[in-house]
């Protein structure tokens, strides 16, 4: 068995991995670390737990084959500067700290950006994984076959939309249920972080791309979830299209190509990107739907978890989506 531990266990993340973990054939979770519950159960925090598990919240780090990185932005490289942690320990982090490629190295350690669709022979010899980001997970897994066949040659437009988890636990403003319900709203419209590691992914397939993309991220009414639209100009019709797609994605295990109009119920609680194509023109629309708090974060890092360990890609994430 396989002894993984997570640092920052309190959070949206850290929870989502627990439910994975907890029932994964190969795993066994050693330690749950939390400075800000320690000594409690952790069914106490994520009671969707309860009778599932008798972990408790500890507040050191203990030892295990694998670590998950479950922290804010820009405290897991604080929590490995400060804290030991054996070279024969592997880590995935779900921060944003080691996605770009400036930043993907500390001290003896190099992350490895863990998009399986883009880099799962590196993911299967890595020690250490940059988990990606949720819109750029959504947005890549839109572009990536585009990029494949160097058919990025004009600007990129897209506009997504997620759901409140994608804000973390943490209480504020604009995820107060009084504020979200019934409401939506443009954040962060062209400068969104997800921006760097998305650009940096498609110019691995396609060298030279310069052209903008377009960035309109909006915070939804629902709790979990991603849905994007993006489009492009594309000279094929969409016969050609679904058959660049089909052959990128051919051998990936949750990202899947359909004629059938997309919306978020067909993903949320699953490991899937589903993705739609539509042709309007000289335009291709592509719309891309995934499970933020799964393919976008805890579910992904699962995913990597496999790969890194030899393992069947989808063990224990064989989860069907909630259609009602």
């Amino acid at each position: 068995m396989i002894k993984a531990g997570i640092i920052g266990g309190a959070g949206y993340t850290a929870g989502e991995l627990l439910r994975i973990l907890v029932h994964h054939p190969e795993v066994n979770v050693a330690f749950v670390q939390s400075s800000s519950q320690s000594g409690k159960p952790v069914s106490t925090i994520h009671d969707d737990l309860i009778a599932e598990t008798d972990l408790v919240f500890q507040k050191e780090q203990g030892e295990a084959d694998v670590i998950f990185l479950c922290q804010g932005h820009g405290k897991a490289r604080t929590f490995l500067l400060e804290n030991t942690v054996s070279e024969n320990t592997k880590i995935i982090d779900l921060s944003q700290d080691f996605r770009h490629q400036a930043n993907a190295t500390l001290d003896n350690r190099q992350f490895i950006y863990g998009l399986p669709e883009l880099n799962k022979n590196k993911i299967q010899s890595a020690e250490n994984i940059a988990n990606p980001g949720c819109f750029a997970t959504a947005i890549q897994l839109a572009l990536l076959p585009l990029a494949q066949s160097g058919l990025l040659t004009d600007e990129v437009h897209v506009h997504a939309v997620t759901g409140s988890t994608g804000a973390g636990q943490a209480p504020g403003e604009t995820t107060h249920f009084s504020w979200r319900n019934d409401n939506v709203s443009v954040y962060k419209a062209f400068e969104h972080q997800h921006l760097k590691e998305i650009t940096e992914s498609i110019t691995t397939l396609q060298k030279g791309f310069d052209q903008e993309i377009n960035f309109i991220p909006m915070r939804g009414n629902f709790s979990r979830g991603i849905f994007v639209s993006a489009y492009t100009t594309f000279e094929g019709d969409i016969e050609r299209a679904y058959e660049l797609f089909g052959d990128f994605y051919s051998g990936a295990a949750f990202t899947k190509v359909t004629k059938t109009p997309l919306h978020l119920k067909q993903v949320v609680n699953t490991n899937y990107c589903f993705l739609h194509l539509a042709k309007h023109g000289s335009k291709l629309l592509i719309t891309s739907a995934i499970d933020n708090l799964l393919k976008g974060a805890s579910g992904q890092a699962v995913q990597n978890l496999n790969l890194m360990f030899g393992l069947k890609e989808n063990l224990g994430l064989q989860l069907k989506a909630n259609a009602f």
